[in-house]
């Protein structure tokens, strides 16, 4: 008796890991916005799976993703697998009436000068009237006072010594009776430690700046008296200074009215152990109330984010690399505590690993392979080489280095990139990410670009 239960338990087991299974849509009744979408999910690759009655492929893991057309309208589909029939209704609403063209927005300049503070900290200062893309001058602390000449829309125009203006939001500045327009420079100190080339600028308040990377570094302070266009420029020639940086992280930020400025000095490297030493952060993304994307066998982003975590932290460990892990297990995290931890360990490299996905309208078939992704130009040398090793230690198609304004990635502190390792809806880079031989294969294939970047 005892044989036969666990042989039914068996057959039953079978029989309900190649359930038909949609992971999306998530319900059977839906309206989607768009002229098509897909279904992802899992079925027997033993058996044919029909959608309207059409063949749908079946990768050899059970997984699969189908594109369907939309009409206008309630579009119903039938998925059949064996005996397994699902129904799902989804609705395409009709499309709305073009909005009347809204006038350009102006620009409203002021007849005079007003004075502002900023009240929020790492206020972005922008190079364009709008909250996204890569517009970001450099980040403004809390109580910072600014000078605005105007306003567009949701922005008030921020004056930049005599010739530059910026954008900052509305809701990031209060208006003040009292202001001057100029700052003085007294002089500056230079420090040089074991880690960083250290400039300290002492003003009489704190006033708007950029850093601009390059060779020279660049330090430009906004609205400083006696000095060309109100604007001092300190020109910081990297190849030239004694150690023959390049640029590995910088930061820049007041102390009262003081500005400090560091400048990570290079590493001296061991040829044959590169990594040794080298503070690495690894952030597995999302976590805890956070899935991310769901994969086409029903594994959440968030879990295979902290399995190649925990793959990449073993590997550089073994190495010499001190590691700093943003998350060691399912918990959650807010975007800039992530960075905020990594800036905490003086972490020099900082890595956000994840699943990519795309949204209604797409061929999630068509979407595959690993793709980085940076904010800053001094990223973008690590990126291309960890991408170089990635793609052809693993096979893994090259889905590109592109600069995007993702949140974990704009931090100047570490050299920060995020790695979309593949795409959890499309079945066959699915299948690989849920592999241990392919979590251990990526996190060397990383390893070794990190290495190489050093060594070059």
């Amino acid at each position: 008796m005892k044989r036969f239960i666990f042989t039914l338990a068996l057959l039953l087991a079978a029989q309900n890991a190649y359930a038909l299974d949609v992971v999306y849509p998530k319900k059977n009744v839906v309206t989607i916005n768009a002229q098509s979408t897909f279904f992802i999910g899992s079925s027997d690759p033993k058996k044919k799976l029909t959608v309207n009655g059409k063949p749908v492929d079946i990768h050899k893991s059970g997984g699969f993703a189908y594109v369907v057309p939309l009409d206008i309208g309630a579009n119903n589909f039938n998925l059949k697998s064996g005996r397994e029939k699902l129904n799902f209704t989804i609705t395409r609403p009709e499309p709305k009436a073009p909005a009347a063209a809204k006038p350009a927005p102006q620009f409203n300049e002021y007849e005079a000068m007003r004075y502002g503070i900023i009240t929020e900290e790492n206020t972005p200062l922008r190079t364009t009237p709008v909250d996204a893309g890569i517009n970001r001058i450099s980040h403004l602390q809390k109580n910072m006072q600014v000078v605005i000449d105007g306003e567009k829309e949701n922005f008030y125009s921020i004056i930049l010594g005599s010739s530059k203006t910026g954008w900052i939001n509305k809701s990031n500045i209060k208006f003040t009776d009292n202001g001057s327009s100029l700052a003085e420079l007294s002089g500056y100190d230079y420090i040089d430690t074991d880690e960083f080339f250290i400039f300290v600028f002492h003003l009489d308040k704190m006033t708007p700046f950029e850093l601009v990377e390059g060779d020279p570094f660049q330090i430009k302070i906004f609205n400083v008296s006696d000095n060309p266009e109100n604007t001092y420029v300190m020109n910081f020639p990297l190849a030239k200074s004694p150690q023959k940086a390049k640029l590995t992280g910088y930061s820049a930020r007041f102390s009262g009215t003081d500005f400090i400025v560091k400048i990570r000095k290079p590493f001296l490297i061991d040829r044959d152990k590169p990594l040794k030493g080298i503070k690495i952060a690894i952030d597995a993304g999302h976590g805890g109330n956070e899935n991310g994307a769901i994969g086409c066998l029903r594994d959440n982003e968030k879990d295979l984010n902290l399995a190649f975590a925990k793959q990449l932290e073993e590997e550089l460990n073994r190495r010499g690399a001190k590691v700093f892990m943003t998350r060691k297990d399912d918990s959650t995290l807010g975007l800039n505590e992530r960075v905020e931890m990594a800036n905490e360990e003086d972490s020099t490299i900082f890595i956000s690993l994840h699943g990519n996905a795309v949204p209604d309208g797409l061929d999630p078939n068509a979407a595959t392979g690993t793709g980085i992704y940076y904010y800053y130009n001094q990223s973008k040398p690590l990126a291309d080489y960890i991408i170089s090793e990635i793609t052809s230690q693993t096979g893994m198609k090259n889905d590109g280095v592109r600069q995007r304004s993702f949140a974990v990635v704009r931090n100047t502190n570490a050299l920060s990139i995020l790695i979309e390792i593949g795409y959890v809806i499309n079945p066959e880079d699915n299948a690989k990410m849920r592999e241990k031989n392919f979590q251990k294969d990526t996190a060397k294939a990383i390893a070794d670009g990190i290495e190489k970047y050093f060594k070059n």
